[in-house]
């Protein structure tokens, strides 16, 4: 397990109070793995659905991104692995359109393919870098908390160009997944920061703003695809641009929220 971090002196005041640290979700917060997933399954399914136009590929990569997340939901809980949790959303998008991926040597390869493709197209966000930099110079400690494996994501997150993400929490870090408490308590924990003056934001409502809300932090929602808010009274930005707006080095960063 990583050592805590010693918190720095910097001071990021935002709409929600002051903050010292902030954590972050990883994927669809600080990298596009929505893009990486639609573009690499199409590549590796085009011989099986040949003539599908662009509508139809965007149906395709919803149901393997969005309404297949029950499979996820087995992987978290062990009943399946990693990688069946895969297949499962690749045979579910196929066969919403009349393709059943055999088993054995067919789904051996369509998934080989895809697991050999995906990771290539995985890029932060073009807001991600910059906000980086403001907490680099600002001496605010920053670190990661996903629903992952530690290992995957920190190879994930290397790839990216985000190796100075070094505070990583993971599913197997404490043996339990967000919306557990002890995920947050523990990236704050590594960061060295006080619980009511960490940041903590994610484009998952429940799991990251409000399940960090309830464990003491403050939860922002990062809602970059502006879904409709119904609901939710909670804090909210459109992108990570919406956190920072003015710097002063050493002292103070002010923020802003967008919603």
């Amino acid at each position: 397990m990583t050592a805590p971090g010693k918190a720095r002196s910097g001071v990021l005041e935002t709409p929600f109070g002051a903050v010292r640290g902030v954590l972050f979700d990883i994927d669809d917060t600080l990298v596009d793995l929505e893009y990486s997933m639609t573009t690499a399954l199409r590549e590796v399914s085009e011989h099986l659905l040949p003539g599908l136009d662009q509508a139809g590929w965007e149906r395709f990569g919803r149901i393997f991104t969005h309404e297949t997340t029950h499979y996820y939901d087995q992987y978290l809980a062990g009943e399946v692995t990693f990688n069946e949790q895969r297949l499962l959303r690749g045979r579910a998008a196929l066969g919403h359109f009349g393709v059943e991926l055999a088993d054995g040597e067919e789904s051996h390869r369509w998934l080989s393919a895809y697991m050999e493709r995906q990771p290539a197209y995985v890029k932060p966000f073009p807001d991600v870098l910059p906000l980086l930099d403001v907490l680099d110079g600002a001496g605010i400690p920053y670190g990661a908390v996903s629903n992952n494996v530690h290992d995957y994501q920190r190879a994930k997150l290397d790839s990216a160009g985000l190796e100075r993400v070094t505070h990583l929490v993971g599913t197997d870090t404490l043996g339990v997944a967000k919306p557990n408490p002890a995920m947050y308590l523990e990236g704050v924990r590594l960061l060295g920061t006080a619980t009511s003056e960490t940041l903590y934001v994610g484009d998952n409502r429940l799991l990251d703003a409000e399940g960090s809300t309830a464990a003491g932090l403050l939860g922002v929602w990062l809602n970059r695809t502006g879904e409709p808010v119904t609901g939710f009274d909670g804090h909210m930005v459109a992108s990570l641009d919406g956190l920072v707006r003015h710097v002063t080095p050493g002292r103070f960063v002010r923020a802003e929220s967008l919603g």
